[in-house]
């Protein structure tokens, strides 16, 4: 059974720092690319990054700016996603996803979802 466990959310002011984290269990981590997708209240579920299964090719929404860097640890099948000077307009549940093959921004080609970690950002 695969899991998708995010951890690090929180309540920021502007300006701040975050890091998040995302432990997969049940799959081979060297086999699927990993996400951060995001979704704000009415909104729909949007990317955020992505890295490929080697790290050899990592991607960004144009919104990212260079504040965040997506990473893997592939020994602790665990990705991060490091987000700087965070801007209340970041608030959202942010949401660790995996896909066998490539690295893709449509949610509905995701093959696996973590739960979610509510990211709060206050002016």
């Amino acid at each position: 059974q695969v899991q998708l466990v995010e951890s690090g959310g929180g309540l920021v002011q502007a300006g701040a720092s975050l890091m998040l984290s995302c432990a997969a269990s049940g799959l081979t981590f060297s086999n699927v690319a990993m996400s951060w997708f995001r979704q704000s209240p009415g909104k729909e579920r949007e990317f955020v990054a992505g890295i490929t299964r080697n790290g050899g090719g990592i991607y960004y929404a144009d919104f990212v700016q260079g504040r965040f860097t997506i990473s893997t640890v592939n020994a602790k099948n665990t990705v991060y996603l490091e987000m700087n000077s965070l801007r209340p307009e970041d608030t959202a549940v942010y949401f660790c996803a995996a896909k066998f093959g490539d690295v893709v921004a449509v949610p509905a080609s995701i093959n696996y979802w973590g739960k979610g970690t509510l990211v709060t950002v206050s002016s």
